[in-house]
């Protein structure tokens, strides 16, 4: 069952965890310029889980808010050791904790279901075939 399956996401120097129990509601796939400074790459994958799903979130962490284009506020938790953003919040979703894809290093982990702000997203960057794209965020 898929409810059985148990998953860790870490910083990059091991002390901030978070534990999920179950797959994702949703991987995501992000182009956006927030994202690509958020992980220092061309994308971010973000993960999305119902709140219930998240069974334990432990080690010392630093919050950081911003403003996202829908103007409503994001709340990103960071390693305050290392600095990785591990997991995050948004002001319009209070029933979801948005986890970084590849803070698991697990290769089971389900791949994106959509790429978003494709408008952003660098000229070479290949995405899947039939991978639904959105130059924003979708409705």
């Amino acid at each position: 069952m898929t409810d059985d399956i148990e998953r860790e996401a870490s910083c990059v120097c091991g002390a901030l965890r978070v534990r999920t129990r179950g797959e994702p509601k949703l991987v995501s796939s992000c182009c956006c310029t927030a994202c690509q400074r958020r992980t220092g790459s061309f994308f971010g994958v973000t993960c999305f889980f119902a709140n219930t799903q998240i069974s334990d979130i432990s080690g010392p962490e630093t919050v950081f808010r911003r403003r996202g284009d829908s103007g409503r506020e994001l709340t990103h938790h960071f390693c305050s050791n290392c600095g990785t953003t591990l997991y995050w919040t948004r002001e319009g979703q209070p029933g979801l904790t948005s986890v970084a894809g590849g803070a698991f290093a697990d290769p089971g982990l389900p791949g994106p279901e959509r790429m978003v702000w494709t408008e952003n997203r660098h000229p070479w960057i290949c995405t899947p075939d039939g991978l639904p794209q959105f130059p924003h965020s979708p409705p």
